[in-house]
């Protein structure tokens, strides 16, 4: 074989590669886009998973701003306007809509991470109506109003 030939097809070959590990990338990442959309569908169905998983969140940013007070890495002061800010923070996440956010991971899903068209990206733009229909009854039944090119 001659030399040309033989860099020809190492060309080919890394191409090949580098075009298999950004496949492979964009596919891992509409599958954990499409199973964090599942994740807040679920909770849109069981409110009380949300509020335990966000009431174990706030526990844990309060034991490490404890933490980092006794090690002296933060003033008394400095952790009373942190701890604040997390229950703020808190409250906030509380009043969203996770089916909302469902929504936004669907289409977050199937707009950034296709082509390819994977399972992930399919499965996304199947739920994406239904969790914008859910959605909107819910602004509806919150009374909050609305226009559908507000919700896109």
């Amino acid at each position: 074989m001659k030399r040309w030939q033989e860099r020809f097809l190492w060309i080919i070959a890394l191409v090949a590669m580098v075009y298999g590990m950004v496949y492979v990338d964009v596919v891992w990442r509409a599958k954990e886009s499409f199973l964090e959309g599942e994740k807040y569908w679920r909770w849109a169905d069981h409110p009380e998973e949300r509020q335990q998983f966000l009431d174990t969140q706030l526990t844990r940013e309060k034991a490490v701003l404890e933490n980092d007070r006794s090690r002296g890495k933060l003033s008394p002061d400095e952790v009373g306007h942190r701890l604040e800010i997390a229950q703020f923070d808190h409250d906030q996440a509380l009043k969203e809509s996770s089916i909302k956010y469902a929504y936004i991971w669907y289409q977050t899903t199937a707009d950034l991470f296709s082509p390819p068209e994977s399972r992930w990206v399919k499965m996304a733009r199947e739920k994406m109506p239904v969790a914008k229909e859910r959605w909107k009854a819910e602004l509806r039944a919150r009374k909050i109003p609305f226009e559908d090119y507000m919700i896109d």
